[in-house]
């Protein structure tokens, strides 16, 4: 398949793409491609502390708050690791000692150009209040979890379940 055509059919707070393909046998597609931008994501681990910092806050997608990573859009222009240091002083009020990249996903290819760089992010300093962006209208609330808690903690939001599922492979 291939792209022939490319327009931006919405352009707010997201954006949506109308995508002409061409199949291998010449028949022409329209389709709709949600293009949010791409994103980045942590399981924190406060080293001081011994515990680790999930957030929850209010998601429209499934109506309701949700236990996740922090997390965040990267800004044009700057690399992924820049913009996670960036999200998780925002979100969490941590500077940030160390990265380990997991993987990036495609949480929804068949419909969405977003993809997550998802880590595994180590921090011992908080030097600000954290929980999220006023100008941004953010509110979440930051979570200690104990090493027990998050192994057992049934959590639904994709991104989160990546990093733990990596996390129970590999700490």
């Amino acid at each position: 398949m291939q792209i022939t055509k490319r327009e931006r059919i919405f352009d707010g707070h997201f954006k949506v793409n109308q995508l002409t393909l061409q199949t291998a046998d010449g028949e022409q597609l329209q389709r709709e491609q949600f293009a949010p931008g791409h994103a980045v994501a942590a399981l924190v681990f406060d080293t001081a502390k011994q515990h680790y910092l999930v957030t929850k806050q209010f998601r429209p997608g499934p109506e309701r708050a949700l236990l996740e990573l922090a997390a965040g859009m990267i800004d044009e222009g700057e690399d992924p690791e820049t913009a996670l240091r960036r999200e998780l002083h925002e979100e969490l009020g941590y500077e940030t000692d160390q990265l380990t990249h997991i993987a990036t996903i495609w949480p929804s290819p068949g419909t969405s150009a977003e993809s997550i760089a998802v880590y595994y992010a180590e921090v011992s300093r908080q030097t600000g209040p954290g929980g999220g962006l006023a100008s941004e209208h953010e509110s979440l609330e930051i979570l200690p979890y104990t090493r027990e808690q998050l192994a057992q903690e049934a959590f639904e939001d994709a991104k989160t379940l990546v990093a733990v599922q990596w996390w129970k492979l590999n700490k």
